[in-house]
């Protein structure tokens, strides 16, 4: 049987290929529920991830903003990336959770804006960076926690960190979590949970006794 092709315009389901003027008009000034249409396809036009962008900052319907990050997220592209990475610093913390859960779905994609992220002079940032490191190789994402560790002042970043480092193990953090276990002596909560992450490291190492 030969191949019928399809009409110009057509996508692959036969349904007609939105018209990307219209699209960007509805993201940029429709209703909720044209916005929220809008942002389900606008990231893939030409143009689309910086007017996605432009609506995230303006948007107030935590059911479109939604919509415009995963459109970002299944973009999945650097420029995606570069779009999501100012709303970590949101005041509204559901804004900061779209972006970190958009990042978190770009992967490897985002990887090379985490080493940044956890130096950020933003304490929340340094937070949420934490939590993006669980994703990325445990031979990357082990030293850029390491390093964090020796050089962070705050005991909630540090408690963020020792989380990620239990979670990818790895006996070369021990010496880092020891040094860390000192130096925050006081803050009883850190002891702990790096006394937590520093006898489940070693468990690994070692395996069960027999």
């Amino acid at each position: 049987m030969p191949l019928i092709r399809k009409p110009a315009g057509a996508s692959s389901a036969g349904v007609p290929a939105p018209n990307s003027a219209a699209v960007l008009l509805a993201l940029a000034s429709g209703t909720d529920d044209e916005r929220w249409a809008a942002a389900r396809s606008a990231a893939e036009l030409p143009g689309g991830v910086a007017a996605v962008g432009e609506a995230l900052a303006r948007e107030k319907s935590p059911r479109v903003r939604e919509a415009l990050f995963t459109g970002l997220a299944r973009v999945a592209t650097p420029q995606s990336v570069e779009v999501v990475l100012p709303f970590l610093r949101s005041d509204d913390a559901l804004v900061r959770t779209g972006a970190s859960d958009a990042l978190t779905a770009m992967r490897s994609v985002a990887w090379p804006a985490i080493a940044a992220l956890l130096r950020d002079p933003d304490t929340d940032v340094r937070i949420l960076a934490c939590s993006l490191v669980h994703d990325m190789p445990g031979e990357t994402a082990l030293p850029l926690l390491c390093d964090l560790l020796d050089s962070e002042p705050e005991p909630n970043v540090c408690a963020a960190a020792v989380d990620a480092i239990a979670e990818i193990g790895g006996a070369e953090a021990l010496p880092v979590l020891a040094r860390c276990k000192e130096r925050f002596a006081a803050t009883p909560f850190l002891e702990f949970a790096i006394k937590v992450a520093m006898d489940r490291i070693r468990s690994q190492v070692t395996g069960p006794r027999a």
